[in-house]
């Protein structure tokens, strides 16, 4: 379920998308200030770990990007130029390269979606289980990119 921008007398916008994703419903929210993205996926309400994406530095990887998906080489691989940074919650180092994975590869599909993006992104996330299967991160890539 997709629901369209929210229109609201401030200058952010919002997007939602839900679905299931792991066994349980997952919600993503999308708000776009002026100076950067917000990103939150929750699954019961949670909200564990904070991550942050400078993306004004994936434009030079655009390039590189169009050869490789040129040639069907990308298969949802995130720009090469993308670097999460852990604000809150890495401590768990698996939780933590996840929650970068997931953060890099949301980045990727913004920066895709509008090339001239320089804002920075923040994801919150809040997976009631950090599953690395391919179905489970798929969903939640699906989900992410529904509401970008």
């Amino acid at each position: 379920m997709s629901s369209p921008a929210l229109q609201s007398p401030y200058p952010a916008t919002t997007k939602q998308a839900a679905g299931i994703a792991g066994g349980l419903l997952t919600d993503v929210m999308v708000t776009s200030f002026a100076d950067r993205i917000v990103v939150t996926i929750t699954q019961e309400g949670r909200l564990a770990q904070w991550m942050h994406v400078a993306l004004e530095n994936a434009r030079p990887a655009l390039a590189e990007h169009s050869l490789l998906a040129s040639s069907g080489q990308t298969d949802f691989l995130p720009l090469t130029h993308l670097t999460a940074k852990t604000l809150l919650g890495g401590s768990i180092s698996e939780r933590e390269t996840m929650g970068q994975l997931y953060a890099t590869q949301i980045a990727s599909a913004i920066v895709t979606k509008n090339p001239e993006e320089k804002r920075s992104m923040a994801l919150g996330l809040g997976l009631s289980k950090m599953e690395a299967s391919r179905d489970f991160f798929l969903d939640i890539i699906d989900l992410a990119m529904r509401a970008i």
